[in-house]
């Protein structure tokens, strides 16, 4: 049987950067050594190919170009390799991780974003584990079939849904978590699957979509927001969306002023979502008054998604409304495992 071919891509971040001895400064890794740093990965069952970014790019940074950047490496080895491993920075790894799942329509392999919280050189990296089970992770199969069919991401001994994830933790080994889906694969002594959690692919062609809308706003609710500064912030010319996260089950503040802003700004054809800015629990606007008001008004529900989910989701299917006529029914609809 033929070893699985993978290969690993890297766009930047601190698992890619190794300590200057002299002046204890960061900088990029030479992913050619790889082996040299790394050669544990050697016991691995499995091809690794490298390639990275020109200049790598520190993920507070990180754009919508990039991400078609990344989908185009993937788009144009997709039928050589097995799987592919994307090392990122952690700080927006989630938002980049939902915008490539919307990205592919038909995913039959493994995408696998990882990164780490301390560099690869630094003696105690979470660098190693993280980028060699993830290799193992998208090496796995199953009647020479991959095992793992959708983008994900894998940090501090768990897989989770890309799309699902967010960065709760600056400090920790375990940065991220999945609070409205469970895990996929648990790393141990062995490598636990939760196969009913897992995404089934598709037989389907490979299509890659590289549009995103970027006259979007995410406005985040909190109280003593002030009307005229609201009015103002929604007035810009050119917006398209707005994703608001609302309190609790999607609530927002019941003053007269704030359902007319949203009314007008909807009538002029920008959509407007709610989602919660609880990490765990979704959007109920028929649960109390005042989500009643902005169901009425048009606001769409994003039930259980992440922010990260909830913005490149919109950015997703604005850049081509064509495709999306009903714009409500496609984004309330779970287009990749996004929504339970």
């Amino acid at each position: 049987m033929k070893v699985p071919n993978i290969l690993l891509i890297y766009t930047g971040g601190t698992i890619g950067m190794v300590k200057d001895s002299s002046t204890s400064a960061l900088r990029p890794f030479n992913f050619d050594n790889l082996i040299k740093r790394i050669p544990e990965i050697n016991l691995l069952d499995c091809t690794i190919d490298t390639i990275s970014f020109d200049t790598p790019i520190d993920s507070s940074n990180i754009n919508p170009d990039n991400w078609v950047s990344i989908a185009e490496i993937i788009e144009s080895n997709y039928n050589i390799y097995n799987g592919f491993v994307v090392l990122h920075g952690s700080d927006t790894m989630s938002y980049s991780a939902s915008a490539l799942s919307f990205m592919f329509e038909n995913l039959n392999k493994p995408v696998i974003f990882t990164g780490s919280q301390l560099p690869i050189g630094d003696l105690r990296t979470d660098a190693k584990e993280n980028l060699i089970t993830s290799i193992q992770v998208a090496a796995l199969t199953k009647n020479n079939e991959p095992i793992i069919k959708e983008v994900c991401l894998y940090f501090e001994y768990k897989l989770f849904r890309g799309n699902r994830t967010t960065k709760v933790n600056a400090e920790h080994f375990k940065a991220f978590d999945s609070l409205n889906f469970p895990k996929l694969i648990e790393s141990g002594v062995n490598l636990e699957l939760f196969e009913n959690n897992i995404l089934s692919g598709s037989t389907l062609p490979l299509k890659v979509h590289k549009g995103f809308c970027k006259d979007v706003l995410i406005l985040k609710l909190f109280p003593g927001i002030q009307e005229h500064i609201l009015r103002q912030l929604l007035s810009v010319n050119d917006l398209k969306g707005i994703v608001i996260e609302t309190y609790g089950a999607g609530n927002t503040l019941t003053e007269p002023w704030f359902t007319d802003i949203l009314e007008k700004v909807i009538a002029k054809g920008v959509k407007v979502v709610n989602v919660t800015q609880c990490l765990k629990g979704s959007v109920k606007m028929n649960l109390y008054e005042t989500g009643i008001h902005l169901k009425k008004a048009g606001v769409i529900s994003a039930k259980d998604m992440t922010i990260e989910a909830a913005i490149t989701k919109m950015m997703f299917l604005l850049s081509d409304e064509s495709k999306y006529t009903d714009f409500k029914k496609s984004y309330e609809t779970p287009l990749r495992g996004e929504i339970s």
